[in-house]
């Protein structure tokens, strides 16, 4: 969101960003852009729901501007309604398919509920993208309207090259959400099955939270796995180059997961880092392409480090990956692929 309002602010658009904060929020850096954040009784869960909802129905009730976009399925009734009274145009952003996220597979009449919001409310709208191309079709052919693909790509960082740290300690990284259906437990047992030179850090935090952390200590490994927290971007910049091996472990838990393009995936590449990902459609064609990541066929402790101890054996394969990440950090930055979303706001007005 960052990278979008800031591309959108330096062309010339006054943008706000709106969101919520949490208590282990931290203070906002100031930006190009406006940002507004809602402080809300409900954390999570149907109220938490209706509350964002109704809070952002008033909050653009009584705001002029000529757009807004709604960003996933979780704030677009809100959008929708308002595009409706005041007539603004609305965009949808799907960083998601929604309906097939872990979270809601899981719960039959949860899902019916969001898939007869997003049934009622996409097919009418008429400026909408996402986030990788397949998804962009498979949403194109549900709902009966063109989305535009826009890919989360980072901004363009100085080239990494790897260098072994003093202490011989690698460092295997995750960023992300700490989530159902990221193969974090997978990671976590993978370490029994490690050399004691290979250690865990796990950025971000989320509904697993605690259970990951009980089950590191639970197994002995909470000297070797690092719970890093949410950190700012800027911080995160600071940490990714210096690992030695990037995590994309998402399991085939719903269609959201399988069609996936994870921002994570190009944060890797963009610091010339070597990565694992999913046998899922969007990393095997990337793979094909550019050659810069290992791929895991079978999501299991025993797989996946048996896959990591094979890298560590293979250097002159894990730098061919590190170069290769490199040279596609060249075409896949954000500086290009912004050009696709000044297009689409361009057309829009």
């Amino acid at each position: 969101m960052i990278r979008i309002c800031t591309s959108l602010a330096q062309a010339g658009y006054e943008v706000t960003l709106v969101g919520r904060t949490r208590s282990f929020s931290k203070p906002l850096d100031e930006k190009l852009f406006r940002q507004h954040r809602f402080r809300l009784f409900f954390k999570k869960g149907k109220f938490f729901y209706l509350e964002y909802n109704l809070r952002l129905f008033f909050y653009l009730l009584f705001k002029r501007f000529d757009a807004h976009c709604a960003i996933d399925l979780d704030t677009l009734l809100a959008g929708f309604l308002i595009h409706r009274l005041k007539r603004t145009k609305l965009v949808y952003d799907a960083h998601e398919y929604f309906t097939e996220v872990p979270e809601l597979v899981g719960r039959p009449r949860t899902k019916i509920i969001w898939e007869k919001l997003a049934n009622w409310i996409i097919p009418q709208l008429s400026h909408c993208y996402t986030v990788a191309p397949q998804l962009a079709t498979i949403l194109s052919e549900q709902y009966g309207t063109s989305f535009a693909e826009i890919r989360n790509l980072p901004l363009t960082r100085p080239t990494r090259k790897y260098k072994a740290p003093a202490s011989n300690k690698k460092i295997i990284l995750y960023q992300g959400m700490l989530n159902e259906g990221r193969g974090l437990e997978a990671a976590i047992m993978a370490m029994k099955k490690l050399p004691d030179a290979l250690e865990l850090h796990l950025v971000g935090e989320g509904d697993l939270s605690q259970q990951l952390r009980q089950l590191a200590k639970q197994e002995k490994l909470d000297h070797r796995v690092s719970f890093l927290g949410f950190i700012t971007p800027k911080e995160l910049q600071q940490i990714t180059p210096q690992a030695y091996l990037g995590l994309n472990l998402l399991e085939n838990k719903g269609l959201n997961y399988y069609y996936s393009l994870a921002n994570k995936c190009f944060d890797y590449i963009q610091a010339g880092l070597p990565a694992i990902h999913p046998a899922f459609p969007e990393y095997t064609h990337l793979k094909e392409k550019y050659d810069a990541f290992y791929i895991l066929e079978d999501l299991s402790p025993d797989a996946l480090a048996k896959l990591i101890l094979n890298i560590v054996k293979n250097e002159e394969d894990y730098h061919s990956k590190c170069q290769n990440a490199s040279r596609a950090a060249l075409s896949l930055n954000w500086e290009k692929e912004s050009k696709k979303l000044l297009q689409f706001y361009a057309a829009l007005f």
